[in-house]
């Protein structure tokens, strides 16, 4: 249980001085019932109306973005927009991260969230979540990639790629990668040993997540229920 004024000023859309003068004009409900002081106390999963609005109680946030190119998969960047760039203030203010990264150049699925622990399970090699990635390459692949790719790949520089997945679409100079790494540039650099430079790169899945054919490049929205219950059983929590 935790004060009705700290839960909602934790969402960062108002700062505590204006929750209180929320409440204080009646513009507040908590389960159907108008709050009567800032201080009473409350579960954060609570249902929570603002205006007749629904606001989350819950600090932690999940959110799904279609990433376009253009844009850095960092929360802040001295030279280049950053993903966040894409969010209302009011979110930007909730220490949301980027779960992993995508290149400047490549596009969708992203995973924005503040929540550390699962972030960094999701990451672990040790947990082996699958990413999926479209893409598209000067030249046309063969056979001898996939099994290239099955095989795991050492580059130039001495790097081993674990084995992969590569299937190749009807368009045969498209395929599918998936990937239980993520090493920098890691799909361009192989694909590149093999003599097929990427010209396009979309990530489509992320584990349990597959982006929303909804979603326009550069708009995001929130996970839904089920999405977070088969998160948090793929990554785990701690």
């Amino acid at each position: 249980m935790e004060r009705l004024d700290k839960i909602l000023a934790n969402t960062g859309r108002w700062s505590r001085k204006e929750v209180r003068e929320l409440v204080r004009a009646g513009r507040v409900t908590v389960d159907g019932a108008v709050a009567r002081t800032p201080e009473e106390k409350h579960d954060p999963a609570a249902s929570f109306l603002v205006d007749g609005q629904p606001v989350s109680g819950e600090r932690l946030v999940y959110l799904m973005l279609h990433k376009p190119a253009g844009l850095v998969s960092a929360t802040e960047d001295p030279r280049e927009p950053t993903v966040l760039t894409l969010l209302p203030e009011h979110l930007r203010r909730v220490g949301l991260f980027p779960a992993g990264r995508l290149d400047k150049d490549t596009e969708g699925l992203l995973l924005l969230t503040n929540d550390g622990p699962l972030a960094h399970r999701l990451l672990s090699p040790r947990w082996h979540v699958d990413k999926t990635y479209f893409v598209r390459v000067d030249g046309l692949l063969e056979q001898a990639d996939v099994e290239a790719f099955r095989r795991g790949i050492t580059l130039a520089d001495g790097l081993e790629c674990l084995p992969a997945g590569l299937e190749i679409l009807a368009e045969r100079d498209t395929g599918l990668v998936t990937l239980r790494e993520g090493k920098y540039h890691q799909i361009k650099r192989m694909l590149a040993s093999r003599g097929k430079p990427v010209r396009y790169l979309k990530r489509l899945t992320m584990g349990p997540l597959t982006l929303d054919p909804a979603l326009a490049s550069g708009q995001w929205r929130p996970l839904t229920a089920e999405e977070l219950a088969a998160l948090r059983e793929s990554g785990g929590r701690l």
